[in-house]
């Protein structure tokens, strides 16, 4: 198949924590009781704090960590983050017992979750802090489909089972001029919680024209197909059997060579760039209050900007407002300003959008605030 890349991908690594360290250090970097100088564009950052941070959950920003971790030590050069990407289930899991400093997630905390969050940060609320904006792929591997045009109602109909065969009427008629084959459809899901799953569920139900019947949440609830564990599972899984579709975050897509469909919501088929993300991004509201910045994504899911890419999540870091111990709170901001700034560089080579530049102030005010 013929895939267009996205710039280069900053590699996998394998399964389980993985400890996030650079081999060198920069000359201009704060070392161990030092803070870090700053870029024009980024804010000085405190190395004084704890040297070795914890985080976990969502896989889909894994590579994105890599790229943080490193421009995390070239400011504060003894300082490092052990990040596990275990799925944004697990990761607020391990963050509401007190077991990691942050979690990360692909959805803000439920209501059933800001209780145990707030607990763990003694009796302070947690905040939604978006920070990784990746875009997904509806993923695929059909022999002589070298291009593949979906809608949301198309969509919904392949992921809850209504649609059974790649030759379809309803899949022939937005893809005039492409051949398809009887072959059966083989829809891959995630099996592990995942905010993932829950925000192309979302996309399905504000697209769909009624099609997706089904609930969203961070378990797949289409009744179809199967399961494979984490981003690498489901990409991996796609690759390995002919016929099989599923929705991974795109930087996944990219390193299994997969194709990646193209979006119809009205004005023609959008293929998935970071500018015709970035167009639909830029509608996205704050409903969160004060610095919890969760963001409503479903109006941009039901009525995207014309030339836009509509599917998409927002990756949050679960912290504390206020609760962690003084060294703790110190690294975990001055590794989320990092994050937020330098750090946003390499981001389109390893298959996110960079943070709009709107929003970045709102998400470095909301760090700085940390206590």
């Amino acid at each position: 198949m013929k895939l267009q890349r996205h710039g280069l991908v900053v590699a996998l690594a394998a399964a389980g924590a993985i400890l996030l360290a650079a081999c060198g250090s920069d000359p201009n970097a704060g070392g161990s009781g030092a803070g870090g100088t700053s870029s024009a564009n980024s804010p000085a950052v405190d190395c004084n704090g704890k040297a070795g941070l914890t985080a976990e959950g969502s896989s889909a920003q894994k590579n994105a960590m890599d790229v943080f971790a490193q421009a995390y030590q070239a400011k504060c050069a003894n300082s490092k983050i052990a990040y596990n990407p275990t799925g944004s289930g697990a990761g607020v899991k391990q963050f509401t017992a007190g077991l990691v400093d942050f979690g990360g997630s692909d959805s803000a905390l439920s209501s059933t979750e800001t209780g145990p969050a707030a607990t763990r940060c003694q009796s302070n609320p947690a905040w939604n802090l978006p920070l990784v904006f990746g875009p997904v792929a509806i993923a695929y591997n059909v022999a002589g489909a070298d291009s593949l045009t979906l809608d949301g109602e198309v969509a919904a109909k392949i992921f809850n089972g209504q649609i059974k065969s790649w030759n379809d009427p309803a899949i022939a008629a937005l893809n005039s001029g492409v051949t398809l084959p009887a072959t059966p459809v083989n829809v891959v899901f995630r099996s592990d919680d995942s905010g993932t799953t829950d925000n192309f569920q979302k996309y399905l139900k504000a697209s769909s024209k009624g099609a997706w019947t089904q609930d969203a949440g961070k378990k797949f609830t289409g009744g179809v197909g199967s399961g494979a564990q984490g981003s690498a599972g489901v990409a991996q899984a796609i690759a390995a059997t002919e016929g099989s579709i599923g929705y991974v975050e795109l930087s996944f897509a990219q390193d299994n060579k997969l194709g990646m469909a193209k979006i119809d919501s009205g004005s023609g088929p959008v293929e998935l760039t970071d500018a015709n993300v970035g167009k639909a991004i830029a509608g996205v509201t704050v409903t969160g209050q004060g610095n919890d910045l969760t963001l409503d994504l479903t109006k941009t899911y039901a009525q995207p900007p014309a030339g836009s890419y509509p599917l998409f999540l927002a990756t949050y870091e679960i912290v504390c407002s206020k609760g962690y111990d003084a060294a703790t709170a110190t690294a975990v901001k001055s590794f989320l300003t990092v994050a937020a700034t330098d750090g946003q560089a390499n981001l389109a080579a390893a298959g996110y959008a960079p943070l709009p530049a709107e929003f970045q102030q709102k998400l470095l005010t909301a760090i700085q605030a940390i206590a």
